[in-house]
């Protein structure tokens, strides 16, 4: 069970580089910054249970600085959570 984000400013159509990420596991906190591509991957498998994503979002927006993703875990497909951003909203789905 992998882990990724994704990250897309979708004022502008661009994918966003450098926002840090973190994410809470039962077993432990992990940080990273997307990459050029606005992608952070996490290859440690993810455990069964409720996890936290936390993106820090003040880049694009003053009136959501962070976004935070509660999901959960049950299968050991590998997970995709996608942050579709602009300064007036934002979006998310399980992507594949």
């Amino acid at each position: 069970m992998s882990f990724s984000t994704h990250v897309l400013d979708t004022s502008k159509g661009l994918p966003v580089a450098g926002v840090p990420v973190r994410l809470e596991t039962p077993s432990g906190a992990h940080s990273g910054v997307t990459d050029t591509d606005g992608r952070w991957r996490l290859e440690t498998p993810l455990q069964a249970g409720r996890h936290r994503l936390v993106l820090e979002t003040e880049f694009a927006s003053d009136f959501f600085p962070e976004v935070t993703i509660v999901f959960a875990v049950a299968d050991d497909r590998h997970h995709h959570v996608p942050l579709l951003l602009s300064p007036f909203g934002y979006s998310t789905y399980r992507g594949s």
